[in-house]
């Protein structure tokens, strides 16, 4: 079926007049195509170009909006949501959209044996979600507990057709992928089904397509940009952004502090290949928390971001008022006190480096994807800072489909310097990561019970406050998550990265916002160079 797709691609997209496309860059392959199974950048920007929800969190206002829901009721305390469906909707392959399509994605999700990174944000507590529909314009879902804010969790939803033969491949969005090359590029056309339309009753999106190009090296991504062969940045490097800036002062933005967070995790799952005493160090809280003890983070923010970055005490950005524990502080660089906690574990310091109380060399590869040089240069400094300890380390960097397989099936790594994109400022936007058993828990995913009891209790207090419509009480119970995650240490949190971006001045309806994706949030509306007049939204 894709061969088939990638030849009609070439019929549909040799047509389009240069200026007629959007143009910008992934960093590597998408992972997936499968909606339900989205959990890399690259896949979430594929489904957002091609897939529809049924309502949209606007990266501007901040405001939840209807989409391929009209309006919707949320009662039962919320436990339950009604959503009332947009009619005369069609996939991208002609099929209606009905609520049947509705049902079926969210059973999907849901379905255990797929173990879906989204299903994970449903699970309010024991019980199953049920997913009715009395007549095809209509769904209710009903919760096994009262979830908060339950119409933001359906931004992340892309409603997949029930009844299509393309399957996931028919979309709701406002392109349809029309050729895909690995390596080399994604091309799509407009969907010629997409629903929505400006003011003046116009089709949107105003693009005739989009044209992804796979391009790890920011360099020559930067290069591209400068030379008017992309429009957009999503994501620029530091250094690259501070030279761009002096070039093209007109094409950056620096949108502050954004949601984001780098950090290392060591791998902690029972069935890695890693040898026992390595396992030992990797589960001790106290080797995890002198490691983090270890880090000059306010070097790593000076040094690798040039600046455009705060230190992170935990997986929320300070930049997130609503939710930010402003009682914790990031881990105080102290070395010696770093040292001192190893000894008490048994570790010990002497002229060929640390070593446990076995008397193994404490030594570990530390893994990274490629093409990413502020990654590159956070690896290079904590490698500087822990050899202050005695430990060493061995950077290695993978492409990024390669980092994934490691990471999320063989588990044949030891630890690892990643950051998630994070596109929710609400706590149950977390539930993918933090909850025990989610396929993203990155030290030990896919648990079949918590393997601690801290991760147990972060189970409860996660499901908990998801049901709880009292503000104040869901703050507590959150603030107390990010305790235990600042005292257990399970995931080494480093900084938030600031947001910067390029966007070329010839574009018309860009409006880069702090929240992912960042340039192209609203790619419907956005009109390359040479297009016809838009219309305001």
């Amino acid at each position: 079926m894709i061969r088939c797709l990638v030849a009609l691609g070439v019929l549909v997209l040799s047509g389009l007049a240069a200026g007629e496309e959007l143009r910008f860059c992934l960093r590597a392959d998408p992972k997936t195509f499968d909606p339900a199974l989205v959990a890399d950048e690259y896949s979430f920007a594929v489904q957002y170009l091609t897939g529809g929800v049924l309502v949209r969190f606007n990266r501007r206002t901040q405001a939840m909006e209807p989409e391929l829901a009209t309006s919707w009721k949320v009662d039962q305390g919320g436990r339950r949501i009604t959503l009332q469906l947009r009619q005369g909707v069609r996939f991208s392959d002609g099929t209606p959209f009905t609520a049947q399509d509705v049902i079926y994605t969210i059973r999907r999700l849901l379905d255990p044996a797929l173990h879906s990174p989204i299903g994970d944000s449903f699970r309010s507590g024991a019980g199953e979600l049920r997913a009715e529909s009395k007549r095809p314009d209509q769904v209710v879902l009903t919760f096994p507990a009262p979830v908060v804010n339950l119409e933001r969790l359906l931004d992340q939803v892309f409603v997949q057709s029930a009844t299509s033969p393309l399957k996931e491949k028919a979309g709701l969005g406002p392109f349809v992928l029309k050729e895909y090359k690995t390596g080399a590029q994604l091309l799509f056309a407009r969907n010629p089904q997409y629903w929505k339309r400006d003011k003046q009753g116009r089709a949107l999106p105003y693009a005739d397509g989009v044209r992804l190009s796979i391009q790890a090296n920011r360099e020559t991504e930067l290069l591209r940009f400068e030379r008017g062969e992309i429009d957009l940045i999503n994501t620029l490097d530091t250094r690259l952004y501070d030279r761009l800036q002096k070039e093209m002062p007109r094409a950056v933005a620096d949108l502050g502090p954004g949601l984001d967070s780098e950090f290392v995790w060591f791998n902690q799952a029972p069935g890695s290949p890693l040898p026992a005493y390595k396992k030992k160090w990797f589960t001790s809280a106290a080797f995890r928390r002198a490691v983090s003890g270890a880090i000059n983070r306010a070097d790593l923010c000076r040094l690798a971001l040039n600046g455009h970055a705060v230190p992170a005490a935990g997986p929320i950005s300070p930049a997130n008022q609503a939710w930010f524990n402003r009682d914790l502080k990031p881990h105080a660089f102290d070395p010696k006190g770093s040292l001192q906690m190893l000894e008490k574990a048994g570790f010990r310091k002497g002229p060929g480096g640390l070593t446990d109380s076995e008397g193994h060399r404490v030594e570990f590869s530390l893994v990274t994807n490629a093409g990413n040089p502020a990654r590159a240069r956070l690896a290079s400094l904590l490698e500087q800072d822990l050899a202050q300890l005695g430990i060493k380390i061995n950077i290695v960097t993978l492409d990024m489909p390669s980092l994934l397989e490691r990471i999320s099936r063989t588990a044949d790594y030891e630890a690892c310097l990643l950051g998630f994109v994070n596109t929710d400022v609400d706590p149950n936007g977390h539930m993918n990561v933090l909850l025990s058993s989610a396929s993203n828990h990155p030290w030990n995913p896919k648990q079949a019970k918590p393997a601690t009891p801290w991760e147990a209790e972060i189970d409860a207090l996660m499901q908990a406050q998801a049901g709880l419509a009292d503000a104040r009480q869901r703050k507590a119970k959150f603030d107390r998550v990010q305790r235990i995650l600042w005292e257990q240490t399970p995931i080494v949190y480093l900084l938030h990265k600031n947001y910067l971006v390029a966007v070329s001045p010839n574009l018309q309806g860009a409006d880069p916002r702090p929240l992912a994706p960042q340039t192209y949030w609203n790619i419907e509306w956005i009109a390359p160079s040479g297009t016809r007049t838009i219309s305001q939204r």
